[in-house]
């Protein structure tokens, strides 16, 4: 039987199929609600959180930057409230479906399977890490939840060049081993509870084995990537191995549920391998237009958290450079990539000065060959007269631009 013929994608198609499962084709003017919001984190697959706040946290711009009317209390009631979603770690910490807590509890039991074998976490605790642990779950359990500020610390108690206190330890232990879970942030603190008490419709939820893991982490990547490398499916939850992802793919493509294809790069390099749905082509047609507007997208938007695939598919290098000394930078501490329809075409290094309401643009560059037109330059005065909504700025200054 002859060898199927591996299709060759234009990278244009790819990055259709990734904006449409990333809801960047979807109308972001139809109406924002809880339930809506719920709805895109669950299309999304998660949500990352960040701390930096220059403009607004990241999780607030992702949800934004597709739904106009989204505000952070949509958010904050479907954490800390209906409790439909929860906070944990993907490839980092990140707001994630409450209904898929289940294969959290793979994770709970490999953190703990590697804190017996390590000494890592012992050294936190400077040798009593079993009386800490106790005493933090006795005093949430009467209590109720608590933050690491509410639990005191003898001068001298901090655990190594992390500059953790025993309970600060304790109580990241117990949140990544699951005993407890974040009921909700002060002023971005997690505040700590437990997790019966958190989650108590989803506590219960059977800890699937690891094939059914393994099935489930690579089929939710591979439905939000739309076409992906084995290791782009495997990066996209941090939840499997790359030899795990490797048979999964190569089971699927047997089964007939992933096809293999090559995509061509758009920043010109060679063609690189990926799988997709069979019916991959299909899905495209069904994808709608893309919005006639520009969109600023965080820097830790889901369709820029992998550098390298986001160059293949966009011809666009993004890096982030809050943590490159300002001297040694090359746009600026907190820039915004500029989505136009289906194209990133440049971006802008603002700012929120709150004490004025002011929202600040300090910098802006054109990807080659994009021109400034006056439509254009009035769409992004729109997008950035929506961000200004979203952050409480009164007023939107561009000096020079």
């Amino acid at each position: 039987m002859p060898a199927k013929v591996v299709p060759t994608v234009p990278a244009s198609t790819a990055r259709r199929l990734f904006l449409g499962a990333q809801g960047l084709l979807d109308d972001p003017t139809r109406r924002s609600t809880p339930a809506a919001v719920r709805k895109l984190v669950q299309k999304l697959g998660y949500v990352q959180v960040d701390s930096i706040n220059v403009i607004e946290r990241a999780h607030h711009l992702i949800l934004a930057s597709r739904l106009d009317g989204y505000e952070p209390r949509m958010l904050h009631r479907l954490l800390e409230n209906d409790r439909t979603l929860f906070e944990h770690w993907t490839h980092d910490a990140s707001v994630i479906p409450s209904e898929w807590f289940g294969h959290w509890g793979v994770r709970f039991e490999r953190f703990r399977a590697r804190r017996l074998a390590g000494t890592w976490w012992e050294e936190r605790f400077g040798g009593k890490q079993d009386k800490t642990l106790a005493h933090v779950i006795e005093r949430i359990t009467a209590e109720g939840p608590l933050k690491s500020s509410d639990f005191e610390c003898d001068r001298g108690a901090r655990g190594g060049w992390w500059e953790w206190k025993p309970q600060k330890a304790a109580l990241e232990l117990l949140w990544r081993s699951g005993t407890l879970s974040i009921a909700r942030r002060e002023h971005f603190h997690k505040v700590y509870d437990l997790t019966e008490r958190v989650l108590p419709d989803y506590v219960d939820l059977p800890v699937p084995d690891n094939r059914a893991h393994v099935d489930w982490a690579c089929a939710t990547a591979i439905d939000r990537l739309g076409i992906a490398t084995t290791g782009e499916i495997g990066r996209f939850l941090r939840a499997v191995t790359p030899a795990d992802v490797r048979s999964w793919c190569e089971a699927a493509v047997t089964a007939d549920e992933l096809v293999a294809v090559d995509v061509a790069s758009a920043d010109n390099h060679k063609a690189w391998r990926g799988y997709a749905r069979p019916d991959w082509e299909r899905r495209v047609k069904r994808l709608g237009v893309a919005p006639r507007r520009i969109r600023l997208l965080c820097p830790f938007d889901p369709i820029l958290r992998d550098r390298a695939r986001t160059t293949r598919l966009f011809d666009f290098d993004y890096r982030f450079e809050a943590f490159t000394p300002a001297p040694k930078r090359r746009y600026g501490y907190y820039v915004l990539p500029i989505l136009e329809g289906e194209r990133l075409i440049g971006r802008l290094d603002t700012k929120l000065h709150r004490d004025r309401r002011e929202l600040q643009v300090r910098g802006l560059w054109w990807e080659p060959g994009v021109r400034p037109t006056r439509t254009r330059m009035s769409a992004l005065r729109s997008a950035l007269g929506r961000l200004a909504r979203l952050v409480g700025a009164d007023r939107v200054s561009l000096p020079g631009i």
